[in-house]
């Protein structure tokens, strides 16, 4: 415990302490840094916070309760359609940091053969405050669309989670997993056609609009202000500071920079003076 204790301080104070500042296009290379294994103990203590504070099950509830406020709004408002909701899975209601942290004590990185042995067991545990909210509105008669970057040949394993926390499923066409791009856009847009969406929920910004797909840092951040009355409206969002685009972005996109050049931008780039 006395370890694990020194593991989740020091990357703390790695985190913070930095005053030197890095583009994300630097070559950056493992000299850059006096702290190693920054993003892989950064998934320990982000799956830290995650399973154990109780402050994140507030943050969840939160969400849910303000999903379930608007979405009593929208049902008592008259539609030329049905009513139906458009969530994210991973991170949305599925805890999955213990996939996390398995690969992080190995010393490895997520890559995409371990995720599907993983999301094969269907075991990620539900959120706080997910399984009430989902079983509502499906109660009202509102149609839950589960829409997921997941392909599609993990879906029996993700069925199986589903199943195994009782969350509903009106019909097997109302989990839609991704065949092509990484975009849910023309997802969300085949469900428009015949809904009325009323809510999203998602714990990353491409999970509301295509505004946000493959969007610099400095993009994100204008979209976010652009949509500033959507969020706590139409866009639940559920905190996640395990992955994301909000990571991405800051590597625009590439995916072929090492552990090693990684974490020497990521110490560079936080500051300790504002």
């Amino acid at each position: 415990m006395k370890n694990f204790n020194f593991i989740i301080t020091s990357c703390f104070f790695a985190l913070v302490l930095s005053c030197k500042t890095a583009a994300p296009d630097s070559k950056a290379s493992v000299q850059d840094t006096p702290y190693q294994n920054l993003g892989r103990e950064g998934k320990i203590y982000a799956a830290f916070y995650q399973q154990r504070a109780a402050e994140y099950e507030a943050l969840c509830l939160q969400a849910y309760n303000i999903a379930k406020l608007r979405l009593d709004e929208a049902l008592a408002q008259k539609s030329d359609k049905p009513l139906a909701i458009v969530s994210d899975i991973d991170e949305t209601f599925l805890d999955n940091s213990y996939y996390a942290v398995e690969r992080a004590k190995m010393g490895k990185d997520y890559d995409q053969a371990t995720w599907e042995e993983w999301t094969a067991k269907g075991i990620a545990k539900p959120l706080t405050g997910s399984q009430e909210f989902y079983q509502y509105a499906a109660n009202k008669g509102v149609q839950v669309f589960y829409v997921t970057n997941r392909m599609e040949k993990e879906r029996a394993g993700t069925l199986k989670n589903l199943k195994k926390y009782n969350f509903p499923l009106q019909s097997d066409t109302n989990l839609i997993l991704r065949s092509a791009e990484s975009s849910k856009e023309t997802r969300r847009k085949d469900i428009a056609k015949n809904y009325n969406i009323v809510l999203l929920l998602g714990d990353n910004l491409s999970d509301f609009a295509g505004i946000f797909d493959k969007k610099s840092e400095t993009e994100r951040s204008a979209a976010v202000k652009s949509s500033a009355k959507e969020f706590g409206k139409k866009f639940i969002i559920i905190p996640n500071i395990g992955y994301g685009d909000w990571e991405s972005s800051f590597y625009n996109y590439k995916y072929n920079y090492t552990s090693q050049q990684k974490d020497s931008m990521m110490y560079n780039a936080v500051k300790a003076n504002p």
